[in-house]
């Protein structure tokens, strides 16, 4: 097995996060500091070191895209799989990733499932069975999912997503509020039995106080 030599190690220009890598006097890669930072001039390399060195590169530049993606927001990991699956990357690298970011709890479905749930009862409150449906389509197991519903309040849940749209019918005849706000919190994925308490409320509150007759 050949082997070669490492004749000049040079931090890019670009990006002073990277190193190119010189064998026998010419350029042969680029590698991130943190795989180069092990590597000396003069030391030699097997096709073995240098493809398993050129293999953490793309390790490294993936995880780098995975950590970006998660950045706008928490992600469920069937979520990033997805992503960078669609992105056309290798399925053990994404796996190698996946593992990486799981062990640093950087991905985590518990604390995703939280996140999501606390996120819809504060500004888009509905049903625990609509954030089941959000939450499996996203790829969260069932365990995550109770974990992360237990204590929502579904009545509390109903009053609050009523209360941010009922004001904007105020005035309404008695059948339009309640067809209107009817319809919304059905959408939400609330019962039959709390749309009804609710819409009684709602219009006590937010009605013109003539019901129809």
């Amino acid at each position: 097995m050949a082997e070669r030599k490492i004749t000049a190690l040079r931090q890019q220009k670009r990006n002073q996060e990277r190193v190119n890598v010189y064998l026998d006097g010419e350029f042969a890669f680029g590698l991130p500091l943190e795989s180069a930072i092990g590597l000396r001039v003069g030391q030699t390399l097997s096709d073995a070191e240098i493809a398993a060195l050129q293999d953490q590169d793309q390790f490294v530049r993936l995880r780098s895209q995975a950590e970006r993606y998660l950045s706008y927001r928490p992600r469920s990991t069937a979520e990033l799989r997805r992503h960078l699956l669609r992105k056309g990357h290798d399925e053990a690298q994404v796996e190698r990733v996946i593992a990486y970011l799981t062990e640093r709890s950087l991905l985590d479905d518990y604390a995703f499932a939280r996140y999501w749930v606390e996120q819809r009862v504060t500004f888009k409150p509905r049903s625990q069975m609509a954030l089941r449906q959000e939450l499996y389509a996203r790829g969260v197991d069932a365990a995550a999912i109770d974990a992360a519903l237990e204590g929502v309040d579904e009545a509390a849940a109903a009053h609050d997503a009523a209360g941010k749209q009922a004001w904007k019918w105020q005035g309404l005849p008695y059948d339009e509020f309640r067809a209107k706000l009817g319809a919304y919190l059905q959408r939400r994925g609330f019962s039959y039995e709390i749309i009804r308490t609710e819409l009684e409320q709602a219009w006590a509150e937010y009605g013109s106080g003539d019901e129809a007759t």
